[in-house]
């Protein structure tokens, strides 16, 4: 048998010694450097890392580790499993050779006296790898040649170090802080010297069952003289179970943001985002807080949006829930119906029609609406109606049926015409199907391309791309103007008007703050969800809360619900510099009301009353209609029960000319069957001569 241990070794170094490398050895610089870890970071605009996400699911690696931020008790425990003499030889251990000989030459294969620089050969050449399925003397002695190379020109420590960051401990877990945090729960330099015996023990048998390792580890133990308690052992086991097998990452929070950047690139990615990562932990933690606290109202998810309004560039993006189920959900690309958060976009499109102006008056009334489920009801958050209201009253209340009224005169074609140019990507059907509900938010859109046409306000109704990667790593932003820029002036002064909006919230609310905003809110039907989507002259904040599942939340609205952490929201990204109104555009002009009250109002350039602020304000004046109006008969009524006020002020009872024609009836309010076309309405003196007129249209 002598003879033959002798023979084998033989053989073995003259392989060795007249063998190549297996292939060209990369420094240890070149294999630290290559090492890629299965997660890819998201990162801030300034650097900072937001989110760790996995990206790649063939295998578990994290960071490269430092030997002297390993544990010294385990850097023991391997080496005397795999390798009792790494320290003294040279890449081959003869003596364990020569007993693997003796193996090989009774039947049983070459197996074993694989020393640590060889396995590492083994990881950085695949091709000489031993596996147990092939065993060959070719296969030995090339690992062998590599691995004698390694020595020359790598220190032992090297050796090590790149070994524990390239083996494999347990199922997915490649290098020792992948086990060590997925196992454990625990830096590398924290094992204790249970745990250290288990992963060394885990080196030659990854799927090894708890009796098995437990005596491994056991005999492990023993060799190194550890006293071990049955306790400490047990519950180190207990942490290799499947259940508990987990690497936390070490930032999360960012989830929906990085799983939308991230996903399809390769693994190790380091993404610079737009966001910014105080803001982003700050809106992150309100939106957690207002969800719980409301949950005994059944809310259980929220999202919530940051854009800057000059570039687009997304601050905070933040979708969260508290329960499971929803974690993957992102609530600010999901479709939800969106109550009155329309609103704003249905009146700048009849500004820029000029169909209407912000001095108009609409009626707020019962209304019925007919559709091909029957007839549709509309009514108002207060459940009740206010009679002829001002558009500035009807849109910064938040009224139903003016709003209805006006989509009817716009038309739902043109109006949803101007939400896609606003980039809604969602409004693919035509307006036959949305119909006049439409204006009160009976489509599906997203926070994201919401909160984005509010920036369109923001910017003098020029809309472009929200973004979420910084300048350098996206094409240049497409730019639409969407409105006129003094449509977009017209309704953010009424959205910022907190006397305007008290008819329906108040004067005390959230939506109130101590700089300039324009803010809007929305519940849709049921409750099922709720807005509160604003600017200033600066940011776009929108949020949104409900439920995913779509039930319906206990008595929460838009502005109970949203609308606190708006508020918080708008407040953090003011609390050193408050901004500044909008400077009306040139094509406005601001007239004051004819008989000295209330507040003046903004027109565009050849909308405003005829009536300048300088005449005499004791003469008679058409109240209603406000010259340009256009009245949309209702085909559900007859039409000799529709009527339409004329209303002046005068000091004695108006006498009336229609289309140059007296009417019979006087007063200062009378009642007028309307009839389609264009019509000019004036009122006359005693000597028969006009006063004052307007020009109006019947739909």
């Amino acid at each position: 048998m002598k003879r033959w241990w002798i023979l084998f070794l033989a053989v073995v170094t003259a392989c060795v010694f007249r063998m190549e490398a297996a292939g060209t050895l990369p420094s240890f610089a070149d294999v630290r450097a290559a090492h890629v870890k299965s997660d890819s970071l998201l990162l801030d605009r300034q650097g900072t890392v937001l989110h760790e996400l996995r990206t790649d699911r063939q295998g578990r690696r994290l960071d490269w580790t430092d030997l002297a931020e390993i544990s010294p008790s385990l850097l023991q425990a391997v080496i005397c499993s795999e390798d009792k003499r790494f320290f003294t030889h040279g890449g081959v251990d003869y003596r364990a050779l020569g007993a693997a000989a003796l193996g090989f030459l009774s039947g049983s294969g070459l197996r074993g006296a694989s020393t640590i620089t060889m396995q590492l050969a083994s990881f950085l050449d695949r091709s000489t790898a031993v596996t147990a399925r092939q065993r060959t003397i070719t296969q030995k002695t090339a690992q062998i040649r590599l691995a004698r190379d390694i020595e020359k020109r790598w220190s032992k420590n090297e050796i090590l170090e790149a070994y524990l960051n390239l083996v494999t401990f347990r199922g997915e877990y490649t290098g020792v802080s992948a086990a060590s945090r997925g196992l454990f729960g625990k830096e590398p330099h924290g094992l204790d010297q249970a745990q250290s015996l288990l992963l060394a023990s885990l080196i030659r048998a990854p799927n090894a069952g708890a009796r098995t390792l437990e005596a491994r580890a056991r005999n492990l133990g023993g060799r190194l003289g550890w006293q071990i308690s049955d306790a400490a052992l047990a519950e180190s086991l207990q942490c290799l179970t499947p259940t508990a097998a987990r690497v936390e990452p070490r930032a999360a929070w960012a989830p929906h943001a990085a799983r939308r950047l991230l996903a399809g690139r390769p693994p190790g990615t380091h993404l610079r985002s737009t966001l910014d990562a105080r803001l982003q932990k700050f809106a992150f933690g309100q939106l957690a807080r207002q969800v719980e606290a409301l949950a005994g109202s059944n809310v259980r998810q929220g999202a919530l949006l940051v854009l800057e309004n000059r570039t687009g560039e997304v601050l905070a993006y933040a979708s969260y829930t508290s329960q499971a189920a929803g974690t993957y959900v992102d609530g600010v690309q999901a479709l939800r119906q969106t109550g009155s958060t329309l609103k704003p976009f249905l009146y700048a499109t009849a500004l820029d029609q000029r169909i209407l102006t912000a001095r108009s008056l609409l009626d707020d009334s019962p209304l019925d609406v007919s559709t091909g489920g029957g007839l549709y009801q509309p009514e108002n958050y207060d459940a009740s109606f206010h009679g002829p209201v001002s558009v500035r009253v009807a849109l910064a209340s938040s009224l139903n049926v003016p709003a209805v009224r006006t989509l009817a005169l716009v038309g739902t074609e043109p109006f949803l015409k101007v939400l896609r140019q606003l980039g809604i990507r969602s409004l693919t059907e035509s307006g036959d199907y949305y119909g006049l509900a439409l204006a009160l938010g009976s489509a599906d859109i997203s926070l994201w391309d919401l909160a984005n046409a509010y920036r369109a306000l923001a910017n003098g109704g020029v809309w472009s791309e929200a973004c979420l990667t910084t300048a350098a790593g996206r094409t240049a932003a497409r730019r639409k103007q969407a409105f006129s820029p003094e449509a977009a002036f017209i309704v953010s002064d009424i959205l910022a008007d907190r006397e305007a909006r008290s008819e329906t919230f108040g004067l005390e609310n959230p939506l109130g703050t101590r700089f300039w905003t324009a803010v809007k809110t929305g519940t849709s039907k049921d409750m099922r969800d709720n807005w509160c989507i604003g600017y200033s002259s600066r940011y776009t904040v929108g949020v949104w809360m409900g439920n995913f599942a779509g039930d319906s939340m206990w008595n929460v609205s838009g502005i109970t619900g949203a609308a606190p952490l708006w508020n918080d929201i708008m407040n953090e990204l003011h609390h050193s510099n408050a901004g500044r109104p909008p400077a009306p555009p040139r094509g406005l002009v601001r007239v004051a009301p004819a008989d000295g009250k209330g507040r003046a109002e903004w027109f565009l350039a050849g909308t405003q009353p005829a009536a300048a602020a300088g005449d005499d304000r004791n003469s008679p004046r058409i109240v209603y209609p406000p010259s340009g109006t256009i009245i949309a008969l209702d085909p559900d009524i007859p039409a000799a029960l529709q009527k339409v006020g004329f209303v002046a002020r005068a000091d004695s009872p108006a006498r009336w000319l229609l289309n140059e024609k007296l009417l019979k009836e006087e007063g200062s309010t009378i009642l007028w069957t309307p009839t389609t076309g264009r019509h000019v309405l004036a009122i006359i003196d005693g000597q028969n001569a006009v006063v004052d007129s307007v020009a109006f249209e019947v739909r």
